[in-house]
This record gives structure tokens, sequence and C-alpha cells, in this order.
């Protein structure tokens, strides 16, 4: 190789190379968005239902889709939406509740709030390490993300916007996303970001703004976003009320703004619409507290007119809906362990308490949630776990007429999944499918690697 020749190579080979690696690690966008408590049959069966939801409809023909999505272990909104990003179960990667475990009520009502606490790499995580700009608004356990580059985290000090609000919460909020000037660039033009956990349909409608105006501006190649009215308004009125359903028709048109602004970026996007659970309408509240109570397991101070206050443990439910958790405060305590198999098992007998099912610890080690619990009572349908210390073991459900967390084998549970844009099979169905299946799939087109995520990608290219 003469002299010009090598200072050719020396100058330019490492633009080249930079050059080629870009086409191999080239990847379609993606645009990823959660509608939670979506259940398919909202879209399967929408013209039997009179549901008006035009663009969700046609991702059955243009795009592949499951029938249902088996989900995991307690079918809750975090567990699910971690298993969403990284493909695993709720034992692997860490996020097992809505609400971290609190038996003696001290946490004031603290979610899995934190991405620090997820075990195992995400699909942020891996889009962001091969160069890929990542954003979110509103996704679960997102909070101090650091490889999404435009976040706007879920969290909140109060849990409902219709009550009394500090209006500093705004700034508490704008600092926790990233970059900390986001909230401040974009408020001026789209309005106040909401301080507390808004889940009406307006709450929606603001998240979807923003997400627009990030879409515009930032052309992330990979975006989250989780929209949670439905969810809210289906554990009010329950699923496929006529509540239920003008919600998800006012989604269904959030959701075709968002794919257009995707699609306007780059023609290229791939659109994911997933849900976290199903819903199912409930009847009866199990207080199971009560009997842990009356056996000496838990040891409160209840006082008329006041919040009951338990004040020492060595057994509590850990509640997630449709079923709870058996925690003993000595993993070693093998003789509360026999009381509390003994006393679960005289529960389950009647079969006016709604239980569907005891597991021990080893079965529920096979399913792949809640790691360190002893028992989990697993609910029938219909039936939901309540907080109540005192009063009746079993009463009709008076606040919510619709509800979750129940087994994912129950089939009212199944999630949706649909999947649409270029290079993707058209009107295809896939069945029934495994949640911890989504996040490998979508690595797949993102042309990333999530080593930890085993489940087997969909086959959802032509």
């Amino acid at each position: 190789m003469n002299v010009a020749a090598r200072r050719f190579f020396r100058q330019f080979l490492p633009s080249l190379l930079l050059l080629a690696a870009a086409k191999t690690v080239s990847a379609a966008p993606v645009l990823m968005i959660s509608i939670d408590g979506l259940k398919p049959e909202y879209v399967t069966e929408a013209d039997a239902r009179g549901l008006r939801i035009p663009y969700l409809r046609s991702l059955l023909r243009s795009g592949a889709y499951a029938e249902g999505v088996t989900g995991v272990w307690p079918t809750v909104t975090y567990p699910s939406h971690t298993t969403l990003l990284t493909g695993v179960s709720p034992d692997e990667h860490g996020i097992y509740n809505n609400l971290e475990f609190d038996p003696e009520q001290d946490f004031a009502r603290a979610w899995y709030w934190y991405a620090a606490e997820i075990r195992v790499p995400t699909l942020w995580q891996a889009a962001h390490k091969t160069g890929l700009r990542t954003a979110s608004v509103g996704w679960p356990v997102s909070v101090g993300a650091t490889d999404v580059d435009w976040l706007i985290p879920e969290y909140w000090r109060s849990a409902s916007p219709s009550g009394v609000l500090n209006p500093s919460d705004w700034e508490l909020l704008a600092a926790l996303s990233r970059p900390d000037t986001l909230l401040h660039e974009l408020q001026p033009q789209l309005g106040t970001y909401m301080k507390g956990n808004d889940t009406a349909i307006g709450g929606d409608e603001v998240k979807t703004r923003y997400s627009l105006e990030i879409l515009r501006r930032q052309k992330p190649a990979f975006m989250t976003i989780h929209l949670s009215s439905l969810d809210a308004t289906e554990h009010e009125y329950g699923p496929f009320s006529a509540e239920a359903n003008r919600d998800l028709e006012s989604l269904d048109e959030m959701v075709s703004r968002l794919a257009a602004a995707a699609l306007a970026n780059d023609s290229s996007t791939v659109v994911v619409v997933v849900s976290d659970h199903g819903f199912v309408s409930l009847t009866h509240t199990v207080n199971l507290f009560i009997p842990f109570l009356q056996a000496g397991l838990i040891q409160a101070t209840v006082q008329p007119g006041k919040t009951p206050k338990i004040d020492s443990w060595k057994a509590e439910p850990w509640l997630a809906g449709g079923m709870a958790a058996i925690m003993l405060r000595d993993a070693k305590d093998h003789e509360t362990e026999r009381k509390v198999g003994e006393l679960l098992k005289k529960l389950a007998a009647d079969e006016k308490n709604g239980i569907a099912e005891i597991l021990d610890h080893e079965a529920i080690q096979r399913r792949g949630g809640f790691p360190d619990a002893a028992f989990l009572v697993v609910l029938k349908s219909g039936y939901t776990t309540g907080t109540a210390l005192s009063g009746s073991l079993v009463s009709a459900t008076a606040e919510e007429k619709g509800g979750h967390g129940f087994s994912p084998e129950f089939p009212e549970m199944r999630a949706s999944f649909f999947i649409a844009g270029e290079g993707i099979a058209h009107h295809r169905d896939l069945g029934v499918i495994d949640m911890r299946q989504i996040a490998p799939t979508v690595a797949g087109i993102l042309k990333v690697r999530l080593p930890t995520a085993k489940a087997t990608p969909l086959p959802v290219q032509p």
C-alpha cells in the first residue's frame, strides 16, 4: 500500500466504519402506548359493543394483534408495566406490587415509583446504550430513569387532583423530569402539567399534549406513554360500562394523534399499543386483615372515628386487588407460618369467603410473583381485597364496580397487544400470548439487546 493510500485510510476509515455500523444497527422508531386496563375485547368486539374507536380498530387490519395477553402475578399496573419494559416476571425485575409493603403504615401509601428499583435492563436502557434517543411520559416506575432523554415520570404527592394541592408540587415534578428544564420550557405553550395523579380523561389529554410536543421537538427513536383514565373509569363504573366506552372513544382519538405525530417524524415508525391487565365486575370485598387481627397475628389500635393503626405484626396480608400475599415478619418463624396456614385453610373452606386458591411458598415461586411471601390468597372473580380492620370479613362492594389483580390464568385478566407499521404483518392474529414476549419483540424492532429477556419474540413480521 503506497503512502497516499495509507493516508486515505487513516483519514477516512473511522468515518466509513461508523457509517457501516450505523447502517447495521439502523432501526425503525417505536412508539409504545399503554392504555391502562384495556381488555382486548374492547377492540376485537368493537362493533358488537357499539364502540366508535376507528384508530384502534384499524390496527386489526393494518397490523398484528393478540386475542389476549396472559399477564404476571399480580395483574396490577406497576409490575405489569415493568414486565412490558423488561420481558421478565416480577420476581426477576423486582417490582412486586403497586404499593410497597408497608406493614405498619409508615410510608404514606408509597408506590414503586423509582426506576432504580428495577433489577434488570429495560428497553429504555437498551435503546439508550446504542445511541437511540428515548422519551417517556407518565410511565410507571420511571422516576430517576437516567436512560430516558426526555422524561416526565409518573409521580405524585396527592393521589387525587380534585383535592387540595400544594401549588409548589408542580416544581417537584419538574425537578424529577429530564431535563429538569423540560416542564418549564413546555408549560407556556401547553399549560400546566398535572400536579396530582390525575386519572381522569383530562389528565390523559394533558399527557397527550406534552407527548405530542416532545415528539415534534425531539423526534425520539423510542417513546413510551401511559394513559390511565380507562382504568380509573372501569374501577368506578365497571368494564364495558357506558362511561368506560366513552372514555375509550376519547382515548382512541388521542392515540391516533400520537401515532400520526410519530409517523410524521419517520414513516417507518412502528406503533405498539399495549395494556397491563384486564378487568372484571366486582360484587364483594374480602377484608383479610380482620381474621389476622382476630387470630392475634396483627395487633392494632382501633378507635371509633379514627383511622386504625397497626402497632405490631407477625403475619400480614399485602393486598393486590384480587389477591393478597401473606408476609411473615420473620421468615424463619415456622410456628407463625403453621398458624397462618391453618387460618387460611379454614377461610378457604367456606365458599362464601370468595377464595379460589391458597398457594404456598413453592407454588408462588413457580408463578414468578411475590418471592418473599409465605402464602398467596387468590380470590374468585368478582371478589376483591379490602383494607377494613373491623366489621365483616365479606361485604358487598360499594366503592368500586370494577377491579383486577386476579390470577393471570383467569381469561378476564388478559391484557392487550396491537402492533402496526413498516415491516409488520397485516391482519395477523397472534392468538393468546405471554406478556413477557412483548419486550423482546420491541427490542428486535429497535435492534437492541435485552439479555435477561428469555421469552420468544412474537412473529410480527410478514
